[in-house]
Parts: structure tokens; sequence; C-alpha cells
């Protein structure tokens, strides 16, 4: 896919997008996947993040017009879905997988209606780092599949996050990936950046 420097690059998502920018910086990256795109590119552009922890599909839908379209972005990032799941679990605060897809469908729609965008869609991932974590599977697994869903049915570019990270902790074990399961580690990040910039055609996936 080729980028040019009038392009603008938006990521937007939960805490793993997040990884503690300035909100109050427009220009500020943080300290993970999405300053390592930044500075992976072969040009200066525009990169924004518009990743906040704690965020949930419908969070996104909610301030998806100020976030997203204001700022008429030529590429649009999505990686939401861990805290869909996570709330269920930890306060039993549902998120049904039919309503989850729906809103997702809802926010690339106008992406592309009012933006033009070219999308990109990273499915959200665990890597358990406690036994409880295993059952999230059952919540996460269908959800990971309305991601693809939606994503096929966009065109979007799939950004296979789940799968490069599970390919990555048979080498370095989970814990150096993901220390709680959900928040990536530095080299947990990398594994990200590099799983972006792969399917963009910008590099082919390595070991970190």
């Amino acid at each position: 896919m080729r980028f040019t420097r009038d392009d603008r690059l938006l990521f937007i998502g939960d805490s793993v997008t997040d990884t503690g920018r300035d909100r109050a910086d427009p220009t500020s990256l943080g300290d993970g996947y999405v300053r390592m795109i930044a500075e992976a590119l072969p040009f200066p552009a525009t990169v924004v993040n518009k990743g906040v922890n704690g965020h949930r599909v419908h969070d996104l839908e909610a301030r998806w017009a100020t976030d997203v379209l204001a700022l008429t972005p030529s590429v649009v990032t999505i990686l939401i879905g861990i805290n869909d799941t996570w709330r269920r679990y930890d306060r039993g605060v549902l998120s049904p997988v039919p309503e989850f897809e729906a809103s997702l469908d809802r926010i690339l729609t106008l992406a592309e209606e009012k933006c033009a965008a070219r999308l990109f869609v990273m499915t959200p991932f665990l890597l358990p780092a406690a036994p409880q974590q295993e059952t999230w599977f059952e919540d996460l697994t269908p959800r990971i599949d309305a991601v693809l869903r939606t994503a096929t049915a966009h065109g979007a570019t799939v950004v296979r996050t789940d799968l490069a990270l599970l390919r990555a902790a048979e080498e370095h074990g989970a814990a150096a990936l993901a220390p709680d399961g959900v928040h990536p580690s530095p080299l947990g990040h990398g594994v990200i950046a590099r799983a972006w910039l792969a399917a963009a055609g910008m590099g082919a996936p390595s070991s970190p």
C-alpha cells in the first residue's frame, strides 16, 4: 500500500493504543506501537493517536465524530475489543457480540463515507497471564471472528495482531510480551508495529 506525505494516519482504540499519550498535545503518540510505526515510516507523515484507556467499541462510536471524522484522516487503524471481553469478567458488564459487530460496522462505514479513508483493522488479543484468563476466550474468540467478518465486509486491511503475538510468545514467552495478558511490553508493542507495517507492505514480520 502506498502512502504519501499528504496522508494523515489515525490510530484509535483502547489502552493498547493510548500508551500514555498526552491528550493535551495532539502530536503526542504515546510510547507504544503507534510511535514505533511513525518512526518506521520511510517519510515524514502526519500520525495521530486517539487511543483512550479502558474504552470499548461503544465508547469509540460515541467519540467517532470528533476524534475521527473531524480530523479527515486518509488512513484509519482501529484496535478494539479486549475491554468488551474483559468487562464481562471483572465487572459483569456484557458487550454482546452482535451489538459489538454492529457498532464496529457503523463506525467503519462512517470512516469510508465521510473521509474516504483506507481502513486497517487489528484483531484484539490475549496472552493469558493467569489461569482464569483462559476462560476469556469463550467471549474473545467469537469477538475476533466478528472483527474479521466486519473488516472483510469493508475491504479493510486486516492485521492479525493475535496471531503475531502468539507466534512471538512461542519464542519469548507470553509474559515477556504482555505481563498481565493484555497490555504489551515494549517487546510486545514491537511485534504489533511490525505486523502493521507488514500488512501495509512495508516489511515482512520478523522476530523481535
